[in-house]
């Protein structure tokens, strides 16, 4: 490994990970493709459902309210299961949730009872919002703490893959062969078969992986520059403004997201004429771009500092919002594609700011900020309401996150 020489010290040089982590890192990196798949599909099936159960656009946003408030339930037991049990467990229990969840999707299809689908979507929820809570600290210990935030954005990248694999299976298994007028949920039942059957899968297969003995980079501070060390040790965890203002950034990021996606395909019938079909394959390149986002924000990071950009593409939604509400056809409907390019970098981003310098803290800190993503379980109903009479205005609304986004990226991201 090189070594370079600094006055008075000589610092090794990081690497992304260590050989001994391989095999564990590409397991843990997988759940964020996975997890992402299981979001996405729920914006198809909240189109679906729409049709399918006939619901009003206020009654399917119950599908993000059960898998987002999963967030808010799950957060914190998610975290203290991750520190009594370790990071495998804690992988394997939110993989059990997740399987779980989705063959109850067979009962719940079989009764057409759209309440027996909501408890199958939130233990959904509750599974992969333990794996989002223990996968962050879990893919950062898994090497050197300065190369951490690569770890998280290579993994995240992984997650943006599996927001374009969801909208592509649910358009191939719930618009493909679906009849127009038709109430038959088989097609639902199947692919929720399909997912658990992967799903428990992968948690028999990570069952039997060796994960190497880990010291939490957060902690270890043998190394300075080579951990996350809480400058103010003798400060409570919520004495760290900078980590207050990202658990209330993600919660306003995360509401803005699943309103926008959950309310796509609708965008795309109401004021492009497109069919469902038609529209959820838009919704591949919607997720396309925001895959492109997080690889040209990455880039970009080189030589715009990240709390700076992440303010910049804050402020270029605020705009590209505007132009959606307008409903000018294509140019609006460009818009709304350009939305996701610019969200791309921001959860990653925020997470990543909000854990700076907090040392011990910082497992705790991971599940707070997880738990913000319980606002999108409550913002699609704000925007379905508005939706219900003209979908482009209920656009205007994730004006109000990304502001506050901006703010946080602007100004109160600084560690004090």
């Amino acid at each position: 490994m090189n070594t370079a020489t600094s006055p008075g010290k000589e610092i090794t040089k990081a690497r992304f990970t260590e050989d001994r982590y391989l095999i564990t890192l590409i397991f843990v990196t997988s759940l964020f493709m996975f997890w992402g798949i299981a979001i996405t599909m729920g914006d198809v099936l909240n189109k679906h459902f729409q049709t399918v159960l006939s619901l009003t656009k206020t009654q399917s946003a119950f599908v993000q309210f059960a898998i987002f408030g999963a967030y808010g339930v799950m957060g914190i037991p998610a975290g203290l299961f991750m520190k009594r049990f370790g990071y495998k467990n804690g992988v394997l229990f939110g993989l059990s949730l997740f399987a779980g969840g989705s063959f109850l999707f067979v009962p719940a299809a079989a009764a057409a009872s759209f309440p027996f689908f909501g408890i199958a979507l939130f233990i959904l929820g509750c599974g992969i919002s333990t794996l989002e809570t223990v996968a962050h600290p879990f893919v950062a210990s898994l090497g050197d703490q300065r190369t951490s935030d690569m770890r998280i954005n290579f993994a995240q990248a992984f997650n943006a893959l599996g927001t374009i694999i969801g909208p592509w299976m649910g358009s191939h298994f719930l618009f493909g062969n679906h009849v127009e007028g038709s109430t038959d949920l088989t097609s639902v039942k199947m692919l929720y078969i399909v997912i658990g059957t992967v799903i428990a899968t992968i948690a028999v297969l990570f069952s039997f992986v060796k994960v190497p003995a880990l010291i939490d980079p957060h902690v270890a501070v043998a190394n300075p520059d080579a951990a996350n060390v809480d400058t103010h040790p003798e400060k409570g965890l919520f004495a760290h403004k900078h980590f207050k203002w990202a658990v209330v950034a993600q919660f306003f990021n995360v509401a803005a997201q699943a309103g926008t996606w959950a309310f796509f395909i609708n965008y795309g019938h109401e004021k492009m004429g497109f069919t469902d079909a038609v529209a959820s394959k838009w919704m591949i390149l919607f997720f396309v771009l925001m895959l492109t986002g997080r690889f040209v924000g990455t880039f970009l990071m080189r030589y715009i500092a990240p709390p700076r950009l992440l303010a910049i593409f804050a402020a270029c939604n605020i705009v590209m919002c505007l132009l959606i509400s307008q409903s000018w056809g294509w140019p609006s409907f460009i818009a709304l594609l350009m939305l996701n390019f610019f969200f791309s970098i921001m959860f990653p981003t925020i997470f990543s700011l909000g854990l700076k310098n907090l040392g011990a803290h910082t497992q705790q800190a991971s599940s707070f900020i997880s738990m913000g993503v319980v606002g999108g379980a409550l913002f699609p109903f704000l925007m379905g309401a508005v939706a219900e009479h003209d979908v482009a205005s209920a656009y205007y609304l994730p004006i109000i996150c990304y502001f506050v986004i901006f703010l946080f990226g602007f100004k109160f991201y600084k560690v004090r």
